[in-house]
């Protein structure tokens, strides 16, 4: 009984995260109101205020289930080889995604306001998931030696900084360079950087 009532609010919670992935996509986070999501998902305004205080909190939650998605997708990326190559692999792949995700794009475009807290001042759960996946992986190239020594959260935060650069700050410096070229070179950055000797 307790597993259907946690799926029923699971159910809920995932259609009204997609109706407001669906508002800020059709009107920006600026003009994504509470009222808005509730209509587009159907259900009272209560409903959604029970779960979220406001519009911004309810953003950070479909930001970061949007990129758990990402990143998930990017775990079941079969590359083979060594934890290196696996990890150069997602970590390109994750960043391909991300640079061209919708919603991404979208508040990147529109209200790019909202990515300056987690760019500036403080890490969201969707950041720190990143983090934690990156870790893992690096202890795997430590285990099979693929990966040079050092702490992996450090080597983590040193590849997030990076990475997030090529996703977020890109269109600044492409002009006509296809943006196939930089996934090739954050590949030979990341591999560069974490090769042993």
């Amino acid at each position: 009984m307790v597993e259907a009532s946690q799926s029923a609010e699971r159910s809920v919670d995932d259609t009204v995260l997609d109706a407001a992935r669906d508002c800020v996509l059709a009107y920006g986070v600026r003009r994504t109101t509470m009222t808005d999501i509730a209509r587009r998902a159907n259900v009272s305004r209560m409903t959604v205020y029970r779960r979220w205080p406001d519009v911004q909190s309810l953003i950070g939650d479909l930001m970061s289930r949007e990129w758990h998605q990402v990143l998930m997708a990017a775990a079941d990326v079969e590359t083979g080889g060594s934890a290196r190559s696996r990890l150069v692999s997602r970590v390109v792949a994750v960043a391909g995604q991300l640079r061209d995700h919708p919603l991404l794009c979208k508040i990147r475009d529109v209200d790019p306001e909202v990515l300056l807290p987690y760019l500036l001042d403080r890490r969201g759960n969707g950041q720190d998931e990143m983090l934690q996946f990156l870790a893992a992986a690096l202890a795997d190239g430590h285990e099979d030696g693929s990966i040079r020594p050092g702490r992996p959260d450090v080597l983590a935060r040193a590849i997030f900084l990076t990475t997030q650069s090529f996703v977020l700050s890109v269109r600044t410096v492409a002009d006509d360079v296809p943006l196939a070229e930089f996934d090739r070179e954050l590949a030979l950055l990341v591999d560069g950087y974490l090769r042993p000797g």
